[in-house]
Formats: structure tokens, C-alpha cells, sequence
């Protein structure tokens, strides 16, 4: 019973730290309402889109006086801005932009339009939608699976190493095996079919999600070799479990590939 508690606090966690993860990374969807001549509106801009077509941009409307346009340009170039207008079809306000290359980004800002009243739905703040190559749901749901497991096991050999009648060297040597499967192979050919490179974290790039990946590795590794011959190394595996749940409350993608126009 003391274990099946165990497990169940480190599940608890471990989805705790993959919800935050996901929910402040800069691909999630920006969500939010606005109201604009007692009129409110619901959205939900995009701010990833694979390559394989454009992102179609759809707003529901409670008035047909309602209207408004989107800007956008390339990110980080001169380029001037474009401006689109946003068409009032069926009770929706529409508009797209147009797809990128793999790793592309665009910066683009959404605003209404009525009578005399202007909003921006960021604020005046501008979006930003990076563009990725579609990856084969059987690579995809097996390094988030695997992920998350590898997660899962951390959490519970750290909570393993507590106890002195616990021993987490079992533990710890499935998280590692875990974390090499899901992160280093999986994880680099779901950024090879997204992004066009297998790797692009320390040394030849800075995608944070790639270094936070081999910094948990690395961490783990030292734990499992610290603990060679059976020994628990409670110590080195509590602190690989910190690590590991540092590294999942960093927020997916941040400082991701993106592609120099130049």
C-alpha cells in the first residue's frame, strides 16, 4: 500500500511538471477574450503550424459589425508589414498566413475592429508562430510517452532515495535507459523530421529542449555510475531527481531552432 502511494505522488508530480512545461512554452496557443461594443470574443491564436499549409486564422463574431485586419512579417528581418484584412463570413472572422519553411517564424498581430473602437488581442505585444515539418505519429507519441515515463521513474527514484529501506539503484538505471530512448534517439528524429537536424543543442547550437535533455542525462548517468556494484548513491540519485524536475519546469521549446532568413 506504501508503495502504490509512492507511485501515485510521483505520478501526481511528474503530470504536474509536464502540464506547466507544455502550458508556459512559447508554442502554446495564446487563449484568451476580449469585448469590443458589447461584444466578446473568444480566441485561440496558433503560435506553432506544421508546413503543410497555411495557418487559417478563424474568431466567432456576435455582430456582422465587426471586423479588423492582421499584420505580419517575417521575424527578425526588415521586412515591412503586411496587412490583411480579416473577412466576416458565417458568423466568423477570417484570415491566414501564409506557411514557412520548416523552422520559419512569422511575428503577426490580430485587431478588431468597431465603429470607432480599436483592439489588439495581444495587447501591443506581437505573436509569434514558428513553423514545423509534420512528424509521424509513430516517433511523436512514443517520445512523449517515453518522456513522461522517464519523468515518472525520476520522480520516484528520487523519492526512493529517502528512505533507508529503499534501495532506488533499480530505479535510477530505468530512468537513464528511459531518458536515452525517449530524449537523445526519439527526441532527435522527431527534431530531424521537424526541423531538418538530428541535433542542435551543445556544441553546435542553443535549442535549450536538446541541452536541458543532456543535462538530465548527463546527471542521471553520474547517478547510475556513482552507484555501480548495487550501492543505492542516494545522494546522486536525489540530486539527478532535482535536476530532471528542474529541467521539466523549464518551458518546452524556449530558445527552439529557428531559421535565419538572411
Amino acid at each position: 500500500m506504501r508503495k502504490i502511494t509512492l507511485w501515485l505522488v510521483a505520478i501526481v508530480i511528474t503530470l504536474g511538471a509536464a502540464v506547466y512545461q507544455r502550458i508556459t512554452g512559447p508554442t502554446y496557443p495564446l487563449h484568451g477574450k476580449v469585448e469590443i461594443n458589447n461584444c466578446q470574443v473568444k480566441f485561440k491564436l496558433l503560435r506553432s503550424h506544421d508546413t503543410t499549409g497555411d495557418y487559417q486564422l478563424s474568431l466567432p463574431t456576435c455582430t456582422p459589425d465587426l471586423s479588423g485586419y492582421i499584420l505580419y512579417k517575417r521575424y527578425k528581418t526588415s521586412d515591412p508589414w503586411t496587412k490583411k484584412p480579416l473577412i466576416n463570413q458565417n458568423g466568423q472572422l477570417l484570415a491566414s498566413l501564409p506557411a514557412q519553411p520548416a523552422a520559419g517564424k512569422l511575428a503577426y498581430r490580430v485587431i478588431l475592429v468597431s465603429q470607432n473602437q480599436q483592439v489588439s488581442l495581444s495587447g501591443d505585444k506581437d505573436i509569434i508562430i514558428r513553423f514545423k515539418d509534420p512528424v509521424p505519429p509513430f516517433i511523436l507519441i512514443p517520445h512523449m510517452l517515453i518522456m513522461f515515463l522517464a519523468m515518472l521513474f525520476s520522480t520516484r527514484a528520487g523519492i526512493a532515495s529517502l528512505p533507508r529501506e529503499e534501495n532506488p539503484r533499480r530505479l535510477a538505471l530505468w530512468t537513464l535507459g528511459l531518458l536515452f530512448l525517449g530524449g537523445m534517439i526519439l527526441g532527435s528524429l522527431v527534431q530531424y523530421y521537424a526541423f531538418g537536424a538530428f541535433w542542435t543543442g551543445f556544441p553546435f547550437g542553443y535549442d535549450l529542449t536538446d541541452n536541458k535533455t543532456l543535462i538530465a542525462l548527463l546527471a542521471w548517468a553520474a547517478a547510475v555510475i556513482a552507484g555501480r556494484g548495487g550501492r543505492p548513491a542516494r545522494k546522486w540519485v536525489l540530486g539527478a531527481s532535482i535536476i530532471m524536475l528542474l529541467v521539466y519546469f523549464v518551458p518546452h521549446s524556449l530558445f527552439g531552432s529557428e531559421l535565419k532568413y538572411e
